[in-house]
C-alpha cells in the first residue's frame, strides 16, 4: 500500500517520494495507521505518551518504552532493546495515538514486558542490518534445501534477521507438528547464527507476504485487517453465492474474509424472507421454491411435475399464500398470482449525460488522414485544371497562328553534314492554293512567274 505521491521501482522500493519508504504518512509499509493528531499540538504542562510503536521486517510490530524522552518522528531508524542483543526498526507512531494502539492489542501500558528503546541508528547500525536484509533470501532458499532432504513436511515461508546479525527466525507452515530438531543443528552449522523456529498458520503467512487479491486490491489482511474471524461456507449460502472452492478460497487457501463483511445486511433483509423450504399447496400440485432474490424481494416457485417452469411471486404474496395454507386452504393455480408480477422490462439504454464514458477523453487527438487526402486531391486538381488551362492557352495560340496569314513560320535547317540530309533529301510539298485563284491568274497571266515562297506580298 503505497501513499498518493509513490510509486514503486525496478528493486521493489518506491520511488515517487524519494524517502525509500520513510515517508510522513507511512503509507508504503503494512498494517499502516495514519496519524491525524501529528498538528495538533498537546495542552500546556502535558508531556507526549512515553512508548513508540515500531515495525519491523513485514507486518510485525512491536511496542518499546521511549525512557530517555527522544524526539522521534514517523520514519525514523531506532535501535530497540531484544532479548539478546539488539535490534533495528522504524519508527511508525508516537504520541496519543499508540495509547488508543495498545489499549485495541491489549497491551497493558505499565508492563513490565515493555522493552526498551536505546537510540536512533547510527549510520553503522544501517549498514549492518543492511547487510543481514540481503542475505535473507539466500539463507531461505538453503533453508528449504535442508528440510526437503530431511523430508520433513512443512514450508519455510519468511526469514528475519535480528538488526545485530547474531539470530535468525524462520517462519514455517505445517499441517502437523514437525520435529525440526536436526534441521536446527543442521542450519546453525551452516549458517553460524542462532537459530528460531516459529509456526505460523496459513493467514497470517498471507499477512507477512503480501499479494493481490482477486478484486485487484492489496490483500485485505496485510493492509488494515489484524483479526481473523472464523469464515464458514453459510455466508456464502446466505449471500446466494456459488459454491465453487476455487472462487470463495483465498491466497491462504481459506475462506476469503470478504464473505462476513456485508453478512449483516443480508441477514437483516432475510428476517422478513420466507425460507428456502417454503412450499405452496395448490390444486394443481405442490409447489417449491427454486430461487429467491433478495433485492428485487422476488422469489420463483414451480410445481413438482413441472420442474422447468417457474412462476414469479413476491414476498408478500408468497407469506399471503402460506397464511392461506396453515388455514388448510388451497389455491387453484400459481398462474393467476404470477400473471400480476409480468411486467415489461425496458431496455436500459446507457446515456452518456457528462461525457466522461470515454477512456481516451483527455488523450490528444490524432491527426486524421482525411485532411492530407482531401488536400492532396485538391492540389491534384488544381495543377489539372492549371495544365489543361495551359494547354487550351496553347492549343489557341496556335490556331491564331494558322489563320493569321502575316505569321512566320521557320523551318528548321537542314545540317548539311548529317548522313541523313546528304543521302537523301526531304520531299518538297506542294504548296496549297485556292482552285478560283489560280484559275483566276491562270487566265490573267498565264506567262507570269510564280512568287518564291520567301517573297513578301
Amino acid at each position: 500500500m503505497g501513499c498518493s505521491s509513490c510509486s514503486t521501482g525496478k528493486d521493489g522500493q518506491p520511488k515517487g517520494c524519494k524517502n525509500n519508504g520513510t515517508c510522513g504518512t507511512d503509507g508504503c509499509n503494512k498494517l499502516t495507521v495514519f496519524d491525524w493528531l501529528s498538528n495538533m499540538s498537546l495542552p500546556n504542562g502535558a508531556e507526549p505518551f512515553n512508548c513508540v510503536e515500531v515495525r519491523f521486517k513485514n507486518s510485525r510490530k512491536e511496542f518499546f518504552r521511549n525512557t530517555d524522552k527522544l524526539s522521534l518522528a514517523i520514519g525514523d531508524l531506532v535501535v530497540t532493546e531484544a532479548k539478546s542483543g539488539y535490534d533495528v526498526g522504524m519508527v511508525t507512531l508516537t504520541g496519543e495515538l499508540v495509547r488508543v494502539q495498545m489499549k485495541k492489542k491489549k497491551v497493558a501500558i505499565d508492563s513490565d514486558d515493555i522493552l526498551k528503546l536505546y537510540r536512533k541508528a547510527s549510520q553503522k547500525d544501517v549498514d549492518t542490518w543492511q547487510n543481514c536484509r540481503d542475505r535473507e533470501e539466500a539463507i531461505k532458499k538453503r533453508a528449504r534445501e535442508i528440510a526437503i532432504a530431511l523430508n520433513l513436511q512443512m514450508k519455510i515461508s519468511d526469514v528475519e534477521f535480528q538488526g545485530d546479525g547474531s539470530k535468525a527466525t524462520f517462519y514455517y507452515t505445517a499441517e502437523d507438528r514437525v520435529d525440526f530438531r536436526q534441521l536446527i543443528k543442521d542450519m546453525a552449522k551452516a549458517f553460524s547464527i542462532r537459530i528460531e523456529m516459529r509456526q505460523i498458520g496459513y493467514r497470517q503467512e498471507a499477512q507477512r507476504l503480501g499479494g493481490i487479491g482477486s478484486c485487484g486490491r492489496e490483500l485485505c489482511c496485510s493492509t488494515w485487517l489484524t483479526d481473523f474471524r472464523s469464515v464458514s461456507t453459510a455466508a456464502a449460502r446466505y449471500q446466494q453465492l456459488s459454491l465453487n472452492p476455487q472462487k470463495l478460497a483465498g491466497q491462504c487457501g481459506k475462506l476469503k474474509c470478504c464473505l462476513n463483511y456485508e453478512l449483516d445486511v443480508y441477514l437483516d433483509a432475510l428476517k422478513d424472507f420466507p425460507s428456502q423450504d417454503t412450499k405452496i399447496f395448490t390444486e394443481k400440485g405442490v409447489a417449491y421454491c427454486q430461487k429467491t432474490d433478495i433485492f428485487k424481494e422476488m422469489l420463483w416457485f414451480s410445481y413438482k411435475d413441472d420442474a422447468a417452469n417457474w412462476h414469479m411471486l413476491t414476498k408478500d404474496q408468497v407469506n399471503e399464500l402460506v397464511a392461506l395454507n396453515k388455514q388448510k386452504e388451497k389455491i387453484v393455480s400459481l398462474e393467476d398470482y404470477a400473471l400480476e408480477n409480468i411486467v415489461e422490462e425496458k431496455a436500459m439504454v446507457f446515456e452518456n449525460v457528462v461525457g466522461q464514458d470515454s477512456l481516451t477523453r483527455f488523450d490528444k487527438p490524432k491527426k486524421s488522414n482525411k485532411k492530407r487526402r482531401n488536400n492532396n486531391k485538391k492540389r491534384n486538381n488544381n495543377n489539372n485544371n492549371n495544365n489543361n488551362n495551359n494547354n487550351n492557352n496553347n492549343n489557341n495560340n496556335n490556331n491564331n497562328n494558322n489563320n493569321n496569314p502575316n505569321s512566320k513560320r521557320h523551318k528548321p535547317k537542314p545540317n548539311p553534314n548529317s548522313k541523313s540530309n546528304n543521302a537523301k533529301s526531304p520531299a518538297k510539298k506542294r504548296p496549297v492554293t485556292n482552285k478560283k485563284n489560280n484559275n483566276q491568274n491562270s487566265n490573267s497571266n498565264p506567262n507570269k512567274k510564280r512568287p518564291s515562297k520567301n517573297a513578301k506580298k
